[in-house]
């Protein structure tokens, strides 16, 4: 599962650099596209960072109902 998490972490990463380089390029971080970028990147980030943590499975599990 660590693989898939990786790739969460490199697709927010990517969308962090993308929203960076769109306000260079606009001249402005207020665009409705930097921050759908900016906003979805920090988002898949922090939830890489949350699934690596230890635990992080059951607390997802007790969320989706998918314990006894």
């Amino acid at each position: 599962m660590g693989v898939y998490y990786f790739a969460i972490l490199f697709i927010g990463i990517f969308l962090i650099f993308r929203a960076g380089l769109q306000a260079f390029r606009q001249g402005s971080f207020l665009k409705p596209g930097v921050l759908l970028f900016g906003v979805m990147g920090a988002a898949l980030i922090g939830l890489s960072i949350f699934m690596f943590t230890p635990g992080s499975a059951e607390i997802v599990a007790d969320l989706l109902g998918m314990t006894n």
